[in-house]
């Protein structure tokens, strides 16, 4: 995709880009230059989405002291 920039240093984010990122009027992105010189543009005012394990973490229950959890791992 290509765009022309403006005598204001402006250009157009192509509508496939937009809609991919889910930019809309008034969101912010941001400019990142890439290790390999290129530029990447993502959206700034998104939250990062939850990791995937998110919802696996957690604790082994109240009251349950270290040779407990341990026993319950062997299977005792």
């Amino acid at each position: 995709m290509t765009t022309t920039v403006t005598t204001k240093g402006q250009v157009t984010i192509p509508k496939p880009v937009r809609d991919f990122l889910g930019i809309v009027p008034g969101s912010k992105v941001e400019f990142h230059r890439a290790s390999d010189g290129s530029v990447v543009i993502t959206r700034a005012d998104r939250h990062q989405p939850k990791s995937r394990f998110n919802n696996l973490r957690g604790h082994a229950g109240e009251g349950l002291n270290p040779d407990a959890i341990m026993a319950l791992t062997r299977g005792e």
